[in-house]
């Protein structure tokens, strides 16, 4: 088989990153400073717990995998399922050279009446994780290790662009998908991630935003990306298709749902009673979305399916993400419920579904990061009061952050699949569309 310039040029990257990553010589620890605190603050029960969940997140990649890889047709299984499972390589590597500088190193941004507020962070704060050592630091995770810190969050930039995936199967090249998720890592995620999560980060301390564990970080942005790239990529050549393998889908399923109790309950990032309330908010969220997408298709004249059972499942488990530990079970159940009817709608809308995004990815996680935004501000409890609370100004704040985070996830995406497009074409020939992408792009049979 030939071997095309773009693979010589890109196993070329790797090797530069790997033989590069020697010369930082990251230190095991870095000396205690005003940034972090001593050895002897680290919690052992929350080191057990986030390594539990870091492991559980991790998962979900794999999950993902199955879940997309049953709903395809027969002849783009494997290429569907590798798209989610790659992530665990490119954007392992990517969170380690820059990716956790950029979503966690120091603050650079805007000032506003004399206070600064982070839009990205630096760079060269920890490249290659050098100085990313053992000590607990002490705004971020001041009872585990900062490298366990690190290598959890490693595990939410790593499933996003997986996510994205559903959205264009069946009709991508390998390599340019591969070139659009690092960009996406590195110019939507890791900003995003920033403004969001850091301490300093201008969605948080400006705009107040609650989001426990990535409803706006994660499915939002992977929600509007899928939009984006279902519009650049156009509509496949035969947009109809018998889902290759249900039990797939199951069993996909399971593994997202196990997995997200890491994702949650793991955000509180300590063994604590805000993460035994976020176990039991995602659990609940997602039991009331799947019972009731299954009834709602029912009365629409639908069958109740298993395909059904796990897409209100996750949907219910997106929606819940951003206030798992800031909500009620009984709110949660709400949220659930309330969720699953508006993406189910959504799913099946004409207008929608003049868009070919192949497995719904807007529909289900970035409505579902829409909806769990908004209902996060209407029911949220704790410090920063929500709309039932008495919180109308953060309530609007959300509001103004979900319209910025829309704008820029959307529109970013875009520019970045017209770029990556430029430099190597994003769409396989009709030929290996026809032939499937399991042969044209990667010559393996799922049988």
């Amino acid at each position: 088989m030939k071997v095309g310039l773009k693979w010589i040029v890109s196993f070329s990257v790797i090797t530069l990153v790997a033989i590069g990553g020697l010369f930082w010589n990251p230190a095991a620890d870095i000396p205690v400073t005003g940034e972090f605190l001593s050895e002897d603050k680290i919690v052992g029960a929350d080191v057990a717990w986030i390594l539990a969940a870091a492991g559980l997140v991790l998962l979900m990649t794999p999950g993902l995998s199955f879940f997309y890889g049953g709903m395809v047709g027969r002849k783009n299984v494997i290429s569907t399922m590798l798209q989610s499972f790659i992530a665990l390589g490119v954007i392992s590597m990517v969170w380690v050279v820059v990716g956790f500088s950029l979503s966690f190193g120091e603050s650079l941004g805007i000032n506003i009446a004399g206070k600064h507020y982070g839009i990205i962070g630096n760079p060269l704060s920890y490249p290659f994780f050098s100085g990313v050592g053992n000590l607990p630091h002490k705004m971020m995770a001041p009872t585990i290790p900062f490298i366990l810190f690190a290598l959890f969050q490693m595990k939410f930039a790593v499933i996003t662009p997986a996510i994205i995936t559903g959205s264009f199967a069946e009709r991508v090249r390998f390599i340019s998908y591969l070139l659009f998720i690092v960009l996406f890592s590195i110019f939507i995620y890791t900003p995003l991630c920033h403004m969001v999560w850091h301490p300093d980060g201008l969605l948080n301390k400006y705009f107040g935003v609650k989001d426990f564990a990535g409803g706006t970080v994660v499915h939002m942005s992977a929600g509007f990306a899928a939009l984006a790239g279902a519009l650049v990529v156009g509509n496949r050549k035969n947009p109809h298709h018998e889902p290759s393998n249900i039990p797939y889908v199951l069993l996909g399923t399971g593994m997202l749902w196990f997995g997200w109790f890491g994702f949650n309950a793991g955000s509180a990032l300590s063994a604590s009673a805000s993460a035994a309330t976020a176990f039991g908010t995602t659990t609940i969220a997602s039991a009331s979305a799947m019972m009731t997408w299954i009834f709602f298709d029912r009365i629409n004249g639908r069958s109740v399916s298993a395909l059904g059972a796990c897409i209100g499942a996750v949907v219910g488990l997106v929606a819940i993400t951003p206030g798992c530990g800031f909500v009620s079970i009984q709110e949660s159940l709400f949220i659930g419920f309330i969720t699953a009817i508006v993406s189910n709608v959504m799913v099946n809308w004409k207008p929608l579904k003049k868009i070919d995004d192949t497995l719904d990815v807007f529909a289900c996680h970035g409505v579902g990061g829409i909806m769990g935004m908004i209902l996060t501000a209407i029911f949220a409890h704790g410090e920063k009061a929500s709309l039932l609370h008495g919180g109308l100004e953060v309530f609007l704040h959300h509001m103004a952050a979900l319209v910025l985070v829309s704008v820029f996830t959307f529109f970013g995406s875009l520019l970045l699949y017209k770029l990556t497009d430029s430099i190597i074409t994003l769409r396989v020939s009709e030929e290996s569309e026809n032939k499937g992408l399991d042969l044209s792009q990667h010559e393996e049979s799922f049988s």
